[in-house]
């Protein structure tokens, strides 16, 4: 049988979600299963496991290979190795996490465009403003702003998004005119509540080169995007959002930007990806629809 004991080691650690504790069923090291599980993934070519220094999770490939090793591990040389991998062209579940306003307004269009072009891709778009685990969540990538904080990930500046500042013409028809950031403390302002730490986003600007941040002064807070945009709508106050949502109505004029000089930096928009390595076919497509690559 071809490479028998990197199956069951293989096995061992799926079953279990641990290096640690498949070495203690098997009776061998840690570093000697975690070893020949990485051989196997280079023989095939594939990453099997999703790993952080505190978990381990099974890939689309692991997965398959995984039920196949659960039926046939008594016939492993009949197991066709190259089965678990994809062809050239991609196909399978393609897992994405994205938040709500950015993977329906941009994103889901785009996806669109991907699954027209490769017919035998199954998306499964999970749209959530929380902070999303690649791991815990079981997803190939995900979008998000800003800085990336974990370094065991993979980031690829996918886009930039523009924070405007804003308001409806009936809001400003009632209230005093705003010409510059001092003019913002007489004003109600709707701040957006960052869903992953609880707290407001401040409103940020760019004043003579230096960044400026103002914060407490709002008295709506609202932890959704397009509530946010609704509520600027509605005449509720200021509001400050990415450019994504506010567009639309910046052409139609239900809202109008305000402070457009004092703009601050844009917003990176990156694709997050658990490893570079053995990425399959299915989400080398992703990677460069989203970064324009070849």
């Amino acid at each position: 049988m071809k490479n028998l004991t990197q199956f069951i080691n293989f096995s061992a650690v799926a079953r279990h979600g641990s290096f640690a504790n498949a070495a203690r069923d098997l009776g061998l090291a840690p570093s000697s299963v975690a070893k020949s599980v990485a051989r196997l993934e280079a023989d095939l070519g594939a990453r099997l496991f999703h790993r952080t220094t505190r978990s381990v999770a099974l890939t689309e490939e692991g997965r398959r290979l995984f039920e196949k090793c659960s039926r046939l591990l008594d016939e492993i040389d009949a197991l066709d190795l190259h089965s678990i991998r994809e062809g050239d062209e991609p196909a399978g579940l393609l897992r994405i996490g994205a938040p709500v306003g950015y993977g329906t307004r941009v994103l889901l269009p785009r996806l669109a465009t991907l699954q027209d072009r490769f017919p035998a891709l199954e998306i499964d778009l999970r749209l959530s403003d929380e902070r999303v685990n690649l791991l815990d969540d079981g997803l190939d990538a995900a979008i998000r702003f800003g800085k990336l904080e974990d370094s065991t990930l993979v980031a690829r500046k996918i886009d930039e998004q523009n924070l405007v500042l804003c308001a409806s013409p009936s809001y400003l028809e009632r209230h005093a005119p705003i010409q510059s950031i001092s003019d913002l403390a007489g004003h109600r302002t709707i701040a957006f509540r960052l869903p992953t730490i609880g707290r407001d986003r401040a409103l940020q600007f760019v004043e003579d080169g230096e960044p400026v941040s103002i914060s407490g002064s709002a008295r709506f807070h609202i932890s959704h995007g397009e509530a946010l945009v609704h509520a600027a709508l509605l005449g509720s106050g200021v509001a400050q959002i990415p450019q994504f949502f506010a567009q639309p109505f910046f052409e139609s004029g239900a809202l109008v930007e305000l402070l457009r000089s004092f703009r601050p930096e844009p917003l990176s928009v990156s694709l997050i990806l658990p490893s570079s390595r053995n990425r399959p076919p299915r989400v080398e497509a992703l990677v460069k629809l989203l970064t324009g690559s070849p």
